[in-house]
């Protein structure tokens, strides 16, 4: 039934439409237009149910037909590249400066991202192998408290405009999955409406730039460590390059998501997995690098971009078990905006 609509990953060679990986581990391929232009509610509901199912199984789904043109996407990651190659001494007028706001430039060794909530340990951990990639954080634009860093127009042209718009978008697509994410389970299609409507959200850009594969051998090194994500979905872009790894949940093999152009991988995060009392599952990832010779004893990875929304229920949302999601809640309430912070507070030096 997977193998028209899925990624099918197996163990042993690659062959033709599977990739190297666990036994049956399958990221399903959702073609959302079937939700988005539905002619009935059983149609819809299908849909949804097809994207719960999956987000209950691996966590991860592949969507195709979403609706955002990919010229946009290229043009974002148009513009991405223009950014991060600026000059160090330019994006660093722009660092990130604290966890509440989580906005500004990134640089190369500054964050590392793990499961754990031990600060003595991440520290260790950023200080033996941070994750080796720059990024850029913006969050929505009209927040009275925190602002976002931009660049001058003169340093990035476009810059501004492109990622305004396009973090409309995201968060447009993020409402309409949450809807779907409703429906698939049995709950009113607009129960997530104003939960997530104030755009609490976080758009990632990233930039791995080349390294050899010797630094990256290292114990622990990687170019994103293993973590899961900390709010309700994320949407992520990629390039052709890959990288992108997922846990299957019941072996603990990381398998490959093997980029597939024109579609968004979307995976559960923590929020949504503890909203669900773990109905849903968030499922642990980290980004690797295919590598190439450059002599006859060294590689090199190549360099890789993608462009992240992390989408975030409202921050004054409390997070409890939903009314259909078991008779005994797994976690006790919590506050959006004290989860995400405590883990970024966490992740940053």
């Amino acid at each position: 039934m997977f193998f028209r609509a899925s990624v099918l990953l197996r163990c042993g060679p690659q062959k033709r439409g599977f990739a190297s990986a666990a036994a049956n581990f399958r990221i399903p391929v959702i073609d959302f237009s079937k939700f988005r232009t539905a002619q009935s509610d059983r149609e819809k509901k299908q849909t949804a149910d097809e994207i719960v199912s999956a987000f209950k199984n691996s966590g991860f789904i592949y969507v195709s037909n979403h609706g955002i043109p990919e010229d946009t996407v290229s043009h974002v990651f148009k513009k991405s590249a223009e950014f991060f190659r600026m000059p160090p001494d330019v994006k660093a007028k722009l660092a990130w400066e604290d966890p509440r706001s989580n906005r500004g430039y990134v640089q190369i060794g500054r964050e590392r991202v793990t499961q754990s909530a031990d600060a003595a340990e991440i520290l260790a951990l950023r200080e033996k192998a941070p994750d080796f990639k720059e990024s850029m954080e913006i969050g929505r634009d009209w927040d009275s408290e925190w602002k976002n860093q931009w660049p001058q127009e003169s340093d990035a042209p476009g810059f501004k405009r492109t990622m305004l718009d396009f973090f409309q978008t995201c968060h447009d697509l993020h409402v309409e999955m949450m809807r779907s994410v409703a429906l698939g389970l049995d709950l009113s299609e607009d129960f997530f409406d104003r939960k997530v409507d104030k755009q609490c959200h976080n758009l990632r850009l990233l930039s791995y730039p080349p390294i050899k594969s010797s630094l990256l051998e290292m114990e622990g090194q990687a170019r994103a460590g293993a973590h899961s994500d900390y709010g309700t979905l994320t949407l992520l872009f990629q390039d052709s390059v890959g990288g992108l790894e997922v846990m299957d949940p019941n072996t603990g093999v990381f398998v490959p998501a093997t980029p597939i152009p024109g579609t968004i991988v979307i995976n559960v995060g923590d929020l949504l997995a503890r909203w669900s009392n773990d109905v849903l599952r968030s499922t642990l990832h980290r980004v690797v690098s295919p590598a190439k010779m450059i002599s006859s004893s060294e590689t090199i990875t190549p360099a890789r971009q993608s462009v992240v929304f992390f989408s975030n229920p409202n921050f004054d949302a409390t997070i409890e078990c939903l009314p259909n999601c078991g008779t005994e809640a797994r976690y006790p309430p919590v506050n959006t905006e004290k989860y995400i912070v405590g883990r970024l507070s966490a992740t940053y030096m």
